[in-house]
């Protein structure tokens, strides 16, 4: 399969409202980092977590309920969840399915040609497969 320099995405460019999405061809394709598999992405999914981050509603300075226009008092360094700094542009939604189409350094190259689902929750940046469950 020969993968193309580019892709069409919808790109958040900065906190506000749907205005803030601008969706292009021109996006270069990301290459498969060591120990990822590269994915073409058939479908995503998009939750409140998004919009959230899109209109600015985790950053410190806003303190009332979530709306859809954005947040003019959204402080830019601080609009993550985690309360870091949001980078634009971005492509959001994190739970996506499609087809692995290259493999990184260290990744099982057998993968190549699977159908995924992607599971987006990064349980433990330590040991990301440990996973605790609860009894």
């Amino acid at each position: 399969m020969t993968i193309p320099d580019t892709m069409r995405a919808a790109l958040l460019v900065g906190n506000g409202g749907p205005e803030m999405l601008e969706v292009r061809d021109d996006v270069p394709v990301p290459s498969a980092g060591p120990n990822d598999p590269l994915i073409e992405v058939s479908a995503c999914g998009v939750n409140n977590t998004d919009i959230n981050t899109r209109v600015g509603w985790y950053s410190r300075t806003v303190t009332s309920g979530t709306s859809g226009v954005g947040f003019t008092e959204a402080a830019p360094g601080d609009s993550t969840w985690g309360g870091g700094a949001v980078a634009f542009p971005r492509i959001q939604g994190a739970a996506r399915c499609g087809t692995v189409v290259a493999a990184g350094e260290g990744t099982d190259r057998s993968i190549i040609g699977r159908r995924v689902l992607v599971d987006p929750w990064v349980r433990d940046r330590v040991a990301p497969t440990n996973r605790r469950l609860a009894r």
